[in-house]
């Protein structure tokens, strides 16, 4: 099975640190990233990124706005909203913008990774539905 690759954005170094750690014990392949620009780099890089774990509340490009950019950019990435500071209010605001799902730090690690499973999961299904109707379309277009 191949390792889930996970973009962790968080301007706290030692929280991307420690995630860091503990998440490459559990078979994760983990790109750091330390604001929202940078995170938006990374994932111009490394496209593979199965889902970004996003904090709603840094300094400069904060986490909206980050969700937004990655949304226009990479609209089947997968998004999971982490916050220990935001209001329930941002947290709402990127769902509706298409994050998948908010955890409040600190977080569960259990939880975190079920719902990074989730993420992945529809993200897949979601790649599996574009490549069928693709290959339907093509189908008929050779029939026609």
């Amino acid at each position: 099975m191949t390792k889930t690759k996970l973009m962790l954005i968080d301007d706290e170094a030692a929280f991307v640190t420690a995630m860091e750690r503990r998440l490459a014990k559990r078979n994760l392949a983990i790109v750091p990233a330390y604001s929202g620009q940078e995170g938006l780099k990374r994932l111009a890089e490394n496209p593979e990124i199965d889902v970004v774990v996003l904090d709603i509340k840094m300094p400069g490009m904060d986490g909206i706005q980050t969700l937004r950019e990655i949304k226009k950019a990479h609209p089947l990435t997968e998004v999971i909203l982490l916050t220990g500071h935001a209001t329930f209010e941002s947290a709402i605001e990127g769902m509706k913008l298409g994050a998948f799902d908010y955890l409040m730090k600190p977080c569960d690690l259990e939880e975190l990774l079920a719902k990074v499973d989730e993420a992945k999961t529809k993200k897949r299904r979601h790649m599996e539905e574009i490549l069928e109707s693709s290959g339907r379309d093509l189908s008929r277009r050779r029939g026609a």
